[in-house]
């Protein structure tokens, strides 16, 4: 296996973990306001997330740098003609880790309102825009023979991709539903089981939906196993939701997200940003890499520091793996 292809494998797991770490606490912010009843509630299921977001987007940003470095063209490509899509997604995380920050600066009832909302906007927009992203780099773009995007916003919006969103949103939502029920004790734990039953019989007809849809635009077998595998943990996460084994579930959400993840990128390979316009113009794992000395010392880095940054991680979780509830939030 050559490093261009390693690379993409890397970059690959990268988005496959952001999606679903990032994804059970952009659920958790998109659910504040629904089974948050009253501040100590809110602040409750904030709290379940607060000692890791920050941490998932590490995902990002890591994933961010790798392929700038070992892609720069689809980089370059990829940033260029996402532009707005990727600056509201920016915009959104930063209101987002603010609103996180400041909503217990001040007792008010409406300043925290304020911030709540940022906070639900900052977790939905994301939630929403990258599935759009990422349906329109598996279907392709328009691309010059220069692999320059000469396309425009609206060109981005059509019906497969604005079902690639709400696909994306749907399911965290529910991953962050079936969070919530695994980190929470008392009348929290129980309205967020109930609703992440409910809530997942929706992303479940979406996934099916924009799974077909995805693998009769692009295919290969891997692609055909890990789409019928992602089916089959999500609604095996659900049966386990429904009989309150929250640890199953979030299992079943978590490693749907995963094969989910896995077959957009399965799919694509061994292009990167397909172009609808030439053929000429796609840019594959090949045009689009860096030179084979860059991606070796790279490859030299993540091999050593990849293990530190993991462990480091599931240290975080194993600390904080206990429920919460209201009585561990006192009243001010």
């Amino acid at each position: 296996m050559d490093l261009t292809t390693i690379w993409f494998l890397l970059i690959a797991v990268l988005f496959t973990g952001y999606f679903i770490l990032e994804g059970f606490d952009f659920g958790v912010g998109m659910l504040l306001p629904v089974l948050g009843r009253d501040d100590r509630e809110r602040r409750v299921l904030i709290n379940t997330i607060g000692p890791v977001w920050d941490g998932n987007e590490v995902w990002l940003i890591t994933a961010g740098g790798a392929m700038f470095a070992a892609f720069p063209e689809w980089y370059a490509t990829l940033f260029s003609g996402f532009y707005l899509p990727l600056l509201l997604i920016l915009l959104a995380l930063i209101g987002r880790g603010v609103a996180f920050e400041y909503r217990h600066k001040r007792p008010e009832v409406s300043w925290k309102r304020r911030w709540d909302a940022a906070i639900v906007i900052g977790s939905l927009l994301p939630a929403f825009l990258w599935g759009v992203a990422f349906a329109n780099i598996l279907r392709g773009v328009p691309l010059d023979a220069d692999h320059e995007y000469v396309g425009g916003l609206f060109d981005l919006l059509h019906p497969y991709a604005l079902l690639g969103g709400a696909t994306t949103l749907a399911l965290f939502v529910t991953h962050g539903a079936v969070f919530i029920a695994l980190k929470t004790a008392g009348d929290i734990r129980e309205r967020a089981s109930a609703l992440a039953v409910r809530l997942g019989v929706g992303a479940a007809v979406l996934a099916v939906t924009f799974l077909t849809w995805t693998l009769s635009i692009r295919s290969s077998a891997a692609a055909v196993v890990l789409a019928v595998g992602a089916a089959l943990a999500l609604l095996g996460g659900l049966a386990a939701a429904r009989v309150r084994r929250e640890g199953w579930a979030f299992t079943g959400t978590a490693v749907a997200i995963g094969l989910a993840v896995a077959t957009l990128f399965a799919a694509l390979f061994p292009n990167v940003l397909p172009s609808t316009l030439d053929a000429a113009g796609t840019l594959t794992a090949t045009n689009a890499a860096s030179t084979p000395y860059t991606l070796k010392i790279m490859t030299w880095v993540a091999v050593i520091f990849t293990p530190v940054v993991l462990a480091y991680q599931g240290w975080t979780y194993w600390v904080f793996r206990k429920r919460i509830g209201v009585a561990n939030i006192p009243q001010h």
